[in-house]
């Protein structure tokens, strides 16, 4: 009776807490022995513990949600934080404990097995087994979290868990597939935080590279063709590690490639160290590693960066945000269809009317419609109505239907969209650049402000775009109010001497000023850049954009960027023009063009030294202003030669704001769509993780490089086998630097003529802002403060990532030569 007492008392602590008290014991299940409840394998350094649990979770209003089932599995013995990395019985919970009939043990057969009350739960079903092998089987709990299956030597595994995952990867751990029985080892993600059963995510490396999917309904959403450099994969993911504080010199990729397998594989090179790699219940693949300041996880990489990416993870009639939280919220009038499931961060069920819709015919039914803009259109397929003409005539056509939920109409096409709507992820999240409208139908009396309407007419929203456009008007009306009564400026609508106002132009007057968009000055992705003179004789740039939805988005990035800000070093907003389709932005003429030509176009003219010099100086001035002055500190995300504009006297002006990021004064970092040029990009971008800053001080970094140099960083040397090479000039600056030959790296068209000391300045300096780690480079205060000769800089170490890059590009560029 007290051995009872004891252990139903022993049963209630587990239930309550979820993870079973760890007692001292071996390591070892021996053939015949049994793991009863309660009992457990410890690996031999104490850092995984096999037994069984019962998972919980603490919700955020404070109550415990249990599983009703009980599970056999590993999880990590020294952290608070309970952590499965593998489960045996994931979709047959032991849903009946019976004491002393409940057991994991190795059985006659030499299967390792979970039984009870004289059922089989689960099996590692080995198959290929003789009497000496099963005679002298045990499992072992090794120290790297395996569970094996082996005789006694160890020289013969018949099974082990690494080979049979979970939702978790370990250190040692081979995530790959064997080429000779075609077997992969699939990572599948759990249903829910108390539910480790099969969930709808899987990832697995077959004969076609890297796939993640979802299952039921298939939809491969992410993958990495084997066709792509797999050993460049490694190299640039260990400099990735190698970037964050939290993982350097800790762990290291490899990948393996021979006759029997291929599999990708990371090794644990720091042993204090806990990091499991998880795909996890929203169909992310995360490396999280435990820290013992915050006793808890944190995650430091996720693939893909986006958690909308995975296919339709928040289920029907939902939105998402990548960088909300949570991500996934329920569209207007709908609500939650489990909300113990949200809470356990399983929301692929979605979310469900408040009120049905009335499915009478087209001239009854009192539906409206709800403008959701800015969103990635449903994934299920839409059904093209080809005799709906108009916005009216395409709602119509959804009324039609009971079961049409939605419509769009882009490019005067109409598309209605039946049955469940997937996948709508907001523009506001990170990988997602859509500007369309997706019209949710709803019952009349659910319409947002409008309960004293019995039915609503059918009415076309006008977008966000052209709502920002008729705020500016308004605002710009305002100022001219404003200047005609206080007399702030000159009587003239497009005077650039007006302060802090912007102009609104007719899109007739910008054709009359450029002579119908004659003389061209240049062009970039989102469109061309033609000259122009205004009335009184100013001349002026009219940027004119390409495509109704980039060039929307640029349009606005830049209006509310450089249009609100003025400095010396920073290129004017002198106006814009919306009107229709037209997105035009006007900006002071620039006589000397930018500084890639004077770099590495033009013949005629060389940069002086002092030239360059001021110009390093001027531009690392506005870039100080944006990240330290401005209200909100804004990102450039281009800086490039292309994007630095000279005026008469060659004072350069930081230009096109079209990528910019804002970040707010009470945050350190945004986790933005990933922008830039290929040359200039810093380490981050790559990563997919929250950007600061310093991404716009690696960029300033390789500008300055190509200031010191004339020339682009990197360039095809031309061989006498007539075989090109790209050179990387960063790497070759660094070790030169190291030599103490800083003048072999200045601008031969310079003939000497430059100050040795201000070269060096500038040599040591780009290579500081080029560091890998964001936390070596200066931020753009110092770079003022250095350039001016206020401060000094110590001698910058090689930035490893930039010479494993290099290494990458040659053998890519030797391989497509040959």
């Amino acid at each position: 009776m007290a051995n009872f007492l004891c252990i139903s008392l022993g049963l209630l602590l587990l239930s309550l807490h979820g993870t079973p008290p760890c007692s001292a014991t071996n390591d070892t299940l021996t053939a015949g022995a049994a793991l009863a409840v309660g009992d457990r394998l410890v690996s031999s350094n104490g850092r995984f513990t096999l037994g069984f649990f019962q998972p919980s979770f603490v919700s955020k209003s404070g109550i415990n949600i249990t599983s009703p089932g009980w599970y056999v599995g590993i999880w990590f013995s020294n952290i608070s934080e309970f952590t499965t990395v593998w489960v045996a019985n994931r979709d047959n919970p032991i849903t009946e404990l019976r004491l002393n009939q409940t057991q994991l043990k190795l059985s006659g057969d030499g299967n390792l097995v979970i039984s009870s009350n004289a059922s089989i739960i689960w099996s590692t079903n080995i198959v290929n087994k003789t009497a000496a092998t099963i005679n002298t089987t045990s499992a072992i709990l090794s120290n790297d979290g395996n569970l094996v299956i082996g005789n006694s030597s160890a020289s013969n595994v018949l099974w082990q868990s690494f080979d049979n995952p979970s939702d978790a990867l370990l250190p040692g751990a081979k995530f790959g597939w064997n080429k000779l029985t075609n077997v992969t080892r699939k990572f599948i993600s759990k249903k829910n935080l108390i539910d480790p059963g099969l969930g709808l995510y899987y990832v697995e490396l077959d004969n076609t590279g890297i796939v993640l999917s979802r299952s039921n309904p298939y939809k491969m959403y992410w993958s990495w063709s084997s066709e792509k450099s797999s050993n460049q994969l490694i190299d640039l993911l260990n400099q990735l590690i190698n970037i964050n504080p939290q993982t350097k010199g800790r762990i290291r990729m490899a990948y393996v490639n021979n006759d029997e397998e291929e599999y990708y594989q990371y090794i644990l090179l720091d042993e204090s160290y806990y990091v499991y790699v998880l795909l996890d219940i929203s169909g992310q693949i995360e490396i999280n590693v435990w820290s013992q300041d915050k006793q808890s996880w944190q995650q430091v990489y996720a693939q893909p960066a986006d958690p909308c990416t995975a296919y339709a993870t928040c289920g029907p009639f939902t939105i998402c945000n990548g960088i909300a939280k949570p991500f996934c919220n329920c569209m207007e009038s709908f609500s939650q269809r489990s909300p113990q499931d949200w809470e356990l961060d399983n929301r692929t069920a979605g979310c469900s009317r408040n009120t049905p819709l009335d499915c009478g015919n087209t001239t009854s039914s009192t539906d409206v419609f709800h403008a959701i803009s800015r969103v990635a259109l449903p994934t299920n397929n839409p059904q093209n109505v080809d005799n709906a003409t108009s916005q009216n005539q395409c709602a119509q056509a959804c009324l039609s239907y009971c079961s049409c939920n939605a419509y769009s109409y882009v490019n005067n096409r109409c598309s209605i969209y039946r049955g469940d709507l997937l996948s709508v992820n907001s523009n506001d999240g990170i990988d997602n650049t859509s500007e369309d409208v997706l019209y949710l139908r709803l019952a009349a009396k659910d319409m947002p402000s409008s309960s004293k309407n019995k039915r609503k007419s059918i009415v076309g929203v006008v977008t966000a775009a052209s709502i920002i456009c008729f705020v500016l008007v308004m605002l710009m009306l305002f100022l001219l109010i404003l200047r005609k009564k206080l007399g702030l400026c000159g009587a003239q609508l497009h005077d650039s001497q007006c302060s802090g106002g912007i102009v609104a132009f007719r899109y007739g007057d910008l054709c009359h000023a450029t002579k119908n968009f004659s003389e061209k000055l240049g062009g970039g992705g989102f469109g061309s850049v033609f000259k122009g003179v205004l009335s009184d004789s100013t001349i002026i740039a009219v940027k004119k954009l390409d495509g109704a939805r980039q060039g929307e988005k640029q349009f606005r990035a830049e209006v509310s960027s450089i249009g609100l800000i003025q400095h010396i070093n920073l290129v004017k907003l002198i106006g814009f023009c919306c009107e229709g389709d037209e997105r035009l932005l006007v900006y002071e003429h620039m006589v000397n063009g930018s500084l890639d030509v004077h770099l590495f176009q033009s013949k005629d003219t060389v940069l002086n030294w002092t030239t360059r010099y001021n110009l390093a100086i001027g531009v690392a001035r506005g870039l100080s202003y944006l990240h330290h002055s401005c209200n909100e500190c804004i990102i450039h995300c281009d800086i490039k030669p292309e994007n630095i504009l000279l005026d008469a006297s060659f004072a350069p002006k930081i230009a096109d704001f079209g990528m910019a990021a804002f970040v707010g004064r009470n945050f350190s970092r945004v986790l933005t769509t990933f922008r830039g040029t290929i040359g200039y990009l810093a380490p981050e971008w790559i990563s997919g993780v929250a950007v600061t800053p310093k991404v716009d001080v690696y960029s300033f970094g390789m500008v300055l490089l190509e200031i010191l140099s004339g020339r682009r960083n990197s360039h095809k040397v031309h061989n006498d086998d007539d075989s090109d090479q790209v050179a990387f000039f960063p790497v070759q600056a660094i070790s030169k630097l190291h030599e103490g030959d800083v003048q072999s790296l200045v601008d031969p068209q310079l003939n000497g003529d430059f100050i040795p000391e201000e070269a060096e300045r500038v040599c040591k300096l780009a290579c500081w802002c080029i560091q890998e780690n964001e936390y070596d480079r200066p931020t753009m205060n110092d770079v003022v403060r250095v350039l001016e000769g206020l401060q000094e800089l110590d001698m910058p170490p090689m930035p490893r990532l930039l010479a494993a890059l290099i290494d990458c590009s040659v053998v890519a560029h030797r391989d497509d030569s040959s």
